[in-house]
């Protein structure tokens, strides 16, 4: 620990404090609004200990009269010279920051050509002197994933952004006091300002989309920063702004796809050497599939050391089992293969703890797998790869096939023919004796915009359809206004002159892939002291992958189809072949059978069911259908997520922290 007095000679302690224990990286802090009022040291050191987790090397703070920076410290770069915060030259910029700028070497050396001068050999102090160089502009220079706060002492501002994609979290709240951030919304309860009050439109913005997609918590005042925008915090002001957007425009001078896949397979392997730099050793998750073999190919050409993977399964012969594949993967590049399986017990005795940690009420089952086979790689590797992002860059999900079909149907009929559409999707839904045209059937009839909610939320789900039935006339009351699903038509309309396909991969990328699939990645690897990276999602591959024609991604009964070219060579045709899992969760099959009881306990209890935000009956009802076997176990399990949340961050007395223990909980 080393104080530093003096503050550029107004007169104001600095207290910088640094400590390396075991306790990857949490960043939080607070900046008041009024110049006169002092942080107190020990809210800081308090927020820190909430985000041990992400940071189990270190952790350090900088308190300098209003502004105060906390960071814990997973170390994968610069072992020995990288804790944070980091500064300037001369002390008057300092940041809190957390993920990994790929780039940074390059940018290092542009810098000291520009005459920086540097203390570390790491990428958080690259990104001080770019602000220092272009300010709120660096952020077109990084290639990564982060989040961070940046300090300017002599402007008086707080500079705050999170990545394009939205792989790193970033949380705040403006108390009208002071604005409060953190990597995780526990860290932020931490300030006495920030009162827990529910919003009910937020619960009903979750069941919708079975998420909270944009910038909405369950907490009223607590916030995310959007994906590719950033805050300026000044004279009391907060300012968001976004600086980058996915953009559909082809490059000059069309390829074809042969050609197309070539570059693909060119950039992947590029951009997967930029993601492997690491001073501690690098793992692949394998789920069986095409994302995660084609990245592992990548590694290979790269690794210098038998690669480590790791992938997991489900106890029951009848549900789907991706290990085979993965082990397919493994034995064909050599890898030293790790595979787990686990039990209905095991998925429960991690849910209080799931919730905990995810802190927002995602319906996503393979959060809990994700877990346990995170908890096996970090007793070999500190940093992790994985194919994360490859259906929403590529056209990967079946159900966009389904839907380009439908819209297709639509386009020989003609708009002037609406009258036979209609008939047509009525005696679908009536007659046919396929489940899946009497399912898609109705949605002839109606434009794409108004049922495409995202890749996880489904217009055949009862919510939002049945707010009558489930809300209490409070909860309903309470929800009076904008309804959820306008959010999505409002992203519609930003790209209403691209393709169907283009359409929704944009409004996938803005919704379930940040706030779904990408917190739970973020929430459940960081939870095991884990760093989960994702070339897939380096906006370099997502730009050119926008750029493809839609027909390079999907056409007809064929998805991924440039991906899948590019690495046909690296990848076993029983991959190549075979239909989507990943890790497929038998969630519906466990609600009916070792989770019943479970569920019954937690939904129908006196203190679940008198909350006030649903009626009783409609509740008791929907789990009774759940145990007869109906495929309701996405509202069933949204439903349990939403209570145990309500019990962690809401309930008087109980625990707020951690639970005592992950493997004994529901069991």
């Amino acid at each position: 620990m080393r104080p530093v007095f003096g503050d550029a000679g107004v007169g104001r302690q600095i207290h910088l404090e640094y400590r390396s224990f075991d306790i990857m990286c949490g960043i939080c802090g607070k900046l008041y609004y009024d110049a006169g009022q002092q942080i107190d040291p020990s809210l800081i050191d308090r927020m820190m200990g909430a985000l041990k987790h992400r940071g189990p090397d270190g952790k350090g703070k900088y308190i300098s009269g209003p502004v105060g920076l906390g960071h814990t410290r997973l170390s994968i770069i610069d072992l020995s010279t990288g804790a944070q915060p980091i500064a300037n030259e001369d002390n008057t910029v300092w940041i809190v920051y957390n993920g990994e700028i790929y780039n940074f070497p390059e940018l290092r050396q542009q810098l000291l050509r520009q005459g920086h001068v540097f203390r570390s050999t790491t990428d958080t102090e690259v990104i001080v002197h770019l602000y220092e160089e272009y300010g709120v502009e660096c952020l077109s220079k990084l290639r990564g994933m982060f989040a961070f706060a940046l300090w300017d002492e002599k402007e008086k501002v707080l500079f705050c952004a999170r990545d394009r994609v939205g792989i790193k979290p970033f949380y705040y709240a403006d108390t009208g006091r002071a604005f409060v951030f953190g990597s995780e919304i526990k860290a932020l309860l931490l300030d006495p300002g920030i009162e827990r009050q529910v919003s009910h439109q937020a619960i009903d913005t979750f069941l919708t989309f079975t998420y909270l997609p944009g910038n909405e918590t369950l907490f009223r005042n607590v916030h995310k920063l959007e994906p590719g925008h950033y805050i300026l915090v000044k004279d009391a002001h907060v300012i968001r702004k976004q600086y980058w957007d996915l953009k559909f425009v082809a490059p000059s001078g069309r390829q074809g796809i042969d050609e197309a896949a070539e570059s693909l397979r060119a950039l992947l392997r590029r951009t997967v050497k930029e993601h492997m730099i690491s001073d501690v050793p690098v793992g692949v998750l394998l789920s069986g599939g095409v994302d995660s073999t084609a990245i592992l190919s990548c590694v290979a050409e790269e690794a210098s050391k038998r690669i480590q993977t790791f992938t997991i399964g489900f106890e029951g012969a009848e549900f789907a089992d991706e290990r085979p594949y993965a082990k397919m993967a493994a034995d064909r590049y050599g890898t030293e293969h790790h595979a787990i399986t686990i039990s209905s017990g095991q998925f429960s005795g991690f849910l209080n703890d799931y919730i905990w940690h995810m802190e927002e009420p995602v319906y996503e089952p393979p959060a809990i797998a994700l877990h346990y086979v995170s908890k096996l790689a970090r007793q070999f590797v500190k940093v992790v790869l994985s194919g994360e992002g490859g259906d929403e860059a590529f056209g990967g999900y079946q159900t966009y096939r389904n839907l380009l079909f439908l819209e297709r149907v639509k386009s020989m009929v003609g708009p002037t023919n609406s009258a036979w559409l209609s008939t047509l999707a009525g005696t679908l839904g009536r007659f046919t004796a396929s489940s899946r045209l009497h399912k898609y059937g109705p949605l002839l009839k109606a434009p794409l915009a108004s049922y495409y909610y995202s890749r996880r939320s489904s217009p055949f789900a009862l919510f939002p359809q049945s707010r009558n039935h489930f809300y209490s006339t409070d909860m309903l009351a309470a929800i009076r206004g904008d309804q959820p699903e306008e959010m999505v038509q409002a992203l519609f309309a930003r790209v209403s002159g691209e393709a169907e396909l283009n359409q929704m991969l944009y409004v996938d990328t803005k919704t379930w892939l940040p706030d779904d699939l990408l917190i739970k990645a973020d929430k459940i690897t960081m939870a095991n002291s884990l760093e989960l990276r994702v070339p897939l999602l380096d906006h370099s591959v997502l730009e050119f992958a926008a750029g493809l024609p839609p027909d390079f991604k999907v056409s007809g009964f064929a998805t991924k189809r440039v991906l899948k070219k590019a690495f046909a060579r690296e990848i076993a045709k029983p991959i190549l072949k075979r239909r989507k899992a990943g890790f497929a969760v038998p969630i519906r099959q466990w609600l009916q059978g070792n989770l019943k009881e479970y569920i019954r306990d937690h939904l129908l209890s006196d203190r679940c069911l008198s909350r006030g935000y649903f009626k009783p009956g409609a509740i008791e009802g929907l789990v009774e259908r759940s145990s007869q076997g109906e495929r309701v176990a996405q509202e069933v399990f949204s439903l349990l997520a939403l209570e145990l949340w309500h019990r962690h961050f809401i309930d008087p007395g109980e625990p707020s922290g951690q639970t005592a223990s992950a493997d004994n909980v529901g069991a």
